[in-house]
């Protein structure tokens, strides 16, 4: 029954700002790190983003560094994901995960059904 559910997704212009958020639904994540994913069309779904139990370790993919910042509640049910900078190459479906932290897809055990992010030129 538990549940991840994103929001925040939307169309931007390059250079703009987005701020995803992670909702979760049937119980909590604090004991689980949280991560960011996205999915572009014809690519296989990649790394952003995890943070640790604690919110204290940080980890990002080098396309993104300097650009995002991923952060969690203070009760570690909620997860966000700031954008700036935003380029074209970001636009895709983004996944919010909860897992063991790590940057693979089978690190993570709960999945939301993702939000879409247009970055126009």
């Amino acid at each position: 029954q538990a549940q991840l559910v994103e929001s925040g997704g939307g169309l931007v212009q390059a250079g703009g700002s987005l701020r995803l958020s992670c909702a979760a639904s049937g119980r909590t994540f604090i004991n689980y790190a949280m991560g960011w994913f996205r999915q572009a069309p014809g690519k296989e779904r990649e790394f952003v983003a995890t943070i640790g139990v604690s919110g204290g370790r940080t980890d990002y993919a080098d396309v993104v560094k300097g650009r995002f910042t991923i952060s969690r509640g203070r009760a570690s049910s909620t997860v966000y994901l700031q954008m700036n900078s935003l380029k074209p190459e970001d636009t895709a479906v983004y996944y919010c995960a909860a897992g063991g932290y790590g940057v693979g897809l089978r690190d993570y055990y709960y999945w939301g059904q993702g939000t879409q992010v247009t970055v126009s030129s």
